[in-house]
Parts: C-alpha cells; structure tokens; sequence
C-alpha cells in the first residue's frame, strides 16, 4: 500500500477485513503550502472553483482558515467523487463532477465546464501536475490560474522489511495511486528488489499510470475499474483468487 500515511488506512482496513495483509509503504508525503493572500482573494472571487483530490480540499480549508470563502456567483466542482464527498462532509456544495470518468478529462466533459468563455477558473491543486485541465479550459475561453496549497515529497524509509517480503516471495499485489508515488517507489528500492517488483501484479488507478509502468517494465498490470477503495479491493481480489483479467506484457 503506497499511498500517504493518512489516506491508506481505509483500503487496509478493508483488505484486512477480506483476509489479507496490508504492509503499509507510503511513497509520497504531503505537506502544506501557504498561497499567497491574495491568490486566496482571487480564488474567493472566482466564477469556478475547481478541486482536483481530496487533498486539495483539506488544505484549501486550512488555507482559508477552516470555513469557506461566501459563495456570491462561485461555483464549485470536483475532479471525482471522492473529492466532492470530501467537499460536502466539509460544508461545501457541489456543482459539478463527473458523472463516470474521474480524471481532467472526464471533469472537461461536462455540460457546466462548456461554455466558460470570459469567466476566471481556480483549479485547486498541489504544486505541478498535469496541465491537461487548465489548457482544456483556456482553450474554451476562461481565464485560468492555480491555488497551489501542497506538495508531494518523497519520505524517508527504511525499506529493508519490505526488501525482504519482495525477496521472499510474500508480496502479491503493489497497488499504485499516482504516477509519481510508483516513480518513487522505484526509486527507494534497491535494484534487486525492483527487478522482482516488476514481476509482482501492480494495480493502478487509470490507463495514464498504467502506460506509465508498462513503459518502466512491469509485467502484470490491471487497472482499477474505478479509483475508489471497493474498486482496488475488487480488483485485487478477483486477481489475487485466480481471474485472469488485466494486462500482462
């Protein structure tokens, strides 16, 4: 499980609850990032404001000092489901996310995102990243800019544990959230271990992060139908009890 510390616990309670065993590895670490004020300003009166991950609404609260700007025209949408439970547990209402496809591309498609000619479009988001949903934008006319309010680092690990269920053959599934949590995950392991690694089922989030590690080398890969926990969990179970479905190279 390589996903930040504080947002793996669900997946490995429900791996657990099926019989299996999280070994928990997180390969990003978040921290807070403080916009300048007056982004914050700009973002408070924006036409959309945009959420790409759950992330960015929990230090987008804390950036606006734990309540929400008043909404006056601001609309607000969520690049995925998650992201916009997130926003209304938190108080914030939801005007737009996609209705299947979870990503920047899913998010463009949406009838509300249309027509966005002359309006000003906050995205919501960690330092860097994909710019597929701001050029989307642009192109259609909106005046875009970014509230950066985290970033993603590598953390400090001890691997040897790790090292050793890889060399002993007790992993079975890697599960990858992020291009760049698998980017980091190779490089913290040892060149021995990564070598096995690419051997073991690595199941990832969507086809962009699967092209990714098709291009590392990795041998069996599946994509989550979804990138929720019950879609992971589906997937590594139907996997792990001997379905074949997925890619393998």
């Amino acid at each position: 499980m390589t996903r930040p510390a504080s947002q793996a616990e669900n997946l490995c309670h429900l791996i657990e609850q099926c019989g299996g065993i999280p070994i928990r590895f997180p390969t990003l670490e978040i921290v807070q990032v403080k916009p300048n004020p007056d982004l914050l300003g700009q973002a408070a009166n924006s036409d959309w404001l945009i959420f790409t991950s759950t992330n960015a609404v929990d230090f987008a609260i804390r950036a606006f000092s734990g309540k929400m700007p008043a909404l006056r025209k601001l609309k607000i949408a969520a690049v995925g489901a998650a992201t916009a439970s997130t926003l209304r547990q938190s108080g914030w209402p939801v005007d737009c996310v996609p209705h299947s496809e979870f990503s920047s591309e899913g998010l463009l498609a949406e009838p509300d995102l249309q027509t966005v000619a002359g309006m000003r479009c906050v995205i919501v988001r960690g330092v860097g990243g994909r710019e597929k949903l701001a050029e989307g934008l642009r192109s259609r006319g909106a005046e875009t800019f970014y509230l950066e309010v985290y970033r993603r680092q590598q953390p400090a690990a001890n691997i040897s544990d790790l090292r050793t269920d890889i060399a002993l053959g007790r992993l079975d599934a890697t599960t990858i959230t992020s291009t760049e949590a698998l980017q980091n995950l190779l490089a913290m392991l040892d060149d021995e271990s990564i070598v096995l690694l690419k051997s073991i089922l690595l199941v990832v989030m969507s086809e962009r992060i699967g092209q990714a590690a098709d291009d590392f080398g990795f041998k069996q890969i599946a994509v989550s139908a979804q990138p929720t926990d019950a879609a992971i969990l589906e997937t590594l179970t139907t996997l792990l009890n001997g379905e074949n479905s997925g890619r393998s190279n």
